[in-house]
């Protein structure tokens, strides 16, 4: 391609990935484009970069809440609904594995 087929290509393409609503990572993704290609060319007709968006991370805790003592043991509620109840000293260790297995 000729230099000004490359501009009319990508001045194209960014109009159609504006248009998609997709992260440019995405929507080079969706189209198999490269994306290093992309941002270089995205950065020479218009001069601008995606903003960066913050990546949320796990910290690995959880909240844990005291409940009254019903004499059945330890219960466990984890996100989405399942619980784990009935847990005392002689099976703590399966609590163990099942929460390695998530």
């Amino acid at each position: 391609m000729t230099t000004p087929d490359l501009h009319k290509f990508w001045q194209q393409t960014l109009s159609d990935w504006q248009a998609s609503g997709l992260s440019g990572a995405a929507y080079c993704k969706q189209k198999s484009l490269v994306y290093h290609r992309f941002v270089y060319w995205r950065q020479k007709l218009t001069g601008s970069e995606e903003p960066i968006k913050p990546v949320k991370t796990r910290s690995g805790f959880t909240r844990v809440a005291p409940i009254p003592d019903t004499g059945a043991g330890l219960a466990v509620s984890l996100p989405g609904g399942v619980s784990i109840t009935g847990l005392h000293a002689g099976n703590i260790e399966l609590l163990g594995m099942v929460l390695r297995q998530l």
